[in-house]
């Protein structure tokens, strides 16, 4: 049987004080957080954002036969891809391996991940965000062929179910290690895009690297936050 006790109330000088203030700074850090995620990209809007399936941790396909099978392709059908395959490249390209300390599939100096991905389908734009293996919707419109403009009318930019495109946020890194942290960004895409080809391979899908690109028309056809540099279009789809 449970016996409740009468507790005293203890009058303490200055204790209603503290607990405003307390109160106070907690209020000023949560305002000073939702801040902070301001900085790391777009605001949220929580009513477009979807959770992805789970990606598979283990394949078909070995490493050494996804290198020996890759190859650029730049002819698609017109087929779709999966959410299932869509979640499964996402999370090749940025998806988080250890929850503990958010290390991702592609190594990043200091684990600041500069790096952005967007998708660009039939269906609209998106973007990725590696917490939570989420999407974000951000258009509605197909933007495939204005990409396609702006990648200097590549036709596989036009044709393929997906277009990824990749974006940095150099100070992201550059704050740490200086200038020279460019090199570690460009570096870090590099990872990031190899990772997308092989795993297209493993999927029975194809890929191409695009670099030719105009760099103020993909900002302006995806709307891109001018703090984001785009670097890579990797358009994913059927070969034909």
């Amino acid at each position: 049987m449970w016996i409740k006790r009468k507790t005293r109330r203890i009058f303490c000088p200055g204790l209603g004080e503290r607990r405003r203030k307390m109160r106070s700074l907690s209020l000023f850090m949560t305002a000073i957080g939702v801040i902070f995620l301001s900085f790391q990209g777009r605001p949220l809007t929580e009513a477009k954002i979807s959770s992805l399936p789970q990606p598979s941790l283990k394949g078909d396909v070995s490493v050494e036969e996804a290198l020996a099978r890759r190859r650029s392709i730049r002819s698609f059908s017109e087929e779709k891809l999966t959410t299932e395959e869509i979640s499964q490249l996402l999370w090749a390209a940025q998806g988080i391996t250890q929850r503990g300390t958010g290390f991702r599939t592609a190594p990043s100096a200091g684990a600041l991940y500069p790096l952005e991905v967007y998708l660009v389908t039939e269906d609209g734009l998106f973007h990725y965000m590696s917490q939570g293996h989420r999407l974000e919707r951000l258009e509605d419109s197909d933007l495939r062929n204005e990409l396609a403009g702006a990648a200097l009318g590549q036709r596989a930019v036009r044709e393929a179910a997906v277009d990824f495109v990749v974006t940095a946020v150099y100070s992201r890194t550059t704050r740490k290690y200086g200038p020279r942290g460019e090199r570690y960004v460009h570096i870090e895409v590099g990872h990031l895009g190899q990772n997308i080809h092989l795993q297209a391979v493993a999927l029975g899908l194809g890929s191409l690297s695009v670099g030719a690109f105009s760099d103020e028309q993909v900002r302006r056809v995806l709307s891109l936050p001018k703090e984001e540099v785009p670097l890579y279009i990797i358009p994913v789809g059927h070969p034909k």
